[in-house]
């Protein structure tokens, strides 16, 4: 079985070599390219691919607006944010979006395809170099103290110590390894977790943990 790849980019050349890396590939077929959120809404609806590589900066409509319409359209297509060096801002609000990871455009094959396993089982593979990124742009931009009518989020240590480790990128089984623990304990601190952060995914949980300053 091969999944189908949809790659959203305005630039040519991104397109044609993520492609030729995918191609590569016995388990992945790029069945559609884009290079705009407007035509890319239309060509996800039509195709229903199995994973969207998805730029954020384009002309007609963002990347970021077509996360935001397919979160208001409840879509499960796991979307990867393609990103540059200077898109802290609009990675961060992709990841509270919805989307399920990101990667740097000039990304090595082995990381290109490790986040795509991760995403098509539903999971997220967050790279610690661009989760620093996280916590730099968070250190500059927002106040780590609550604002008075933002309720306090309190977890407990069990709880951080695992959005910590998924923040570094472990998965499920690494942290249930570490922690000496089930993966179905694991999967249960990270269901209370998502409800106590109101988010529905490890990237939204790394995310707005960050602007929070849950996690530094």
């Amino acid at each position: 079985m091969k999944y189908k790849v949809v790659i959203v980019d305005d630039h040519f050349v991104v397109r044609e070599g993520l492609k030729l890396i995918l191609e590569t590939s016995e388990s992945y077929e790029v069945i559609g390219e884009a290079e705009d959120g407007a035509a890319a809404l239309k060509l996800i609806e039509e195709l229903q691919p199995d994973v969207i590589l998805m730029d954020l900066n384009m002309p007609k409509m963002s990347g970021l607006e077509a996360i935001e319409h397919l979160k208001e359209k409840n879509s499960q297509v796991p979307i990867i944010i393609l990103t540059t060096y200077n898109e802290d801002e609009l990675m961060v609000r992709g990841l509270a979006s919805g989307a399920k990871g990101y990667l740097l455009k000039d990304t090595s094959r082995e990381n290109l395809f490790r986040t795509l396993e991760s995403a098509v089982r539903g999971e997220t593979l967050l790279q610690p170099e661009i989760t620093e990124r996280i916590f730099s742009f968070k250190e500059k931009q927002f106040s780590t103290a609550p604002s008075p009518d933002e309720k306090e989020v309190i977890l407990t240590e069990r709880e951080q110590k695992i959005l910590e480790a998924v923040a570094d990128g472990d998965t499920s089984k690494k942290i249930a390894l570490d922690l000496n623990i089930s993966e179905r304990t694991v999967k249960a601190h990270l269901t209370n977790i998502y409800t106590k952060l109101a988010v529905t995914s490890r990237s939204q949980a790394v995310a707005v943990a960050v602007e929070k300053g849950i996690i530094k």
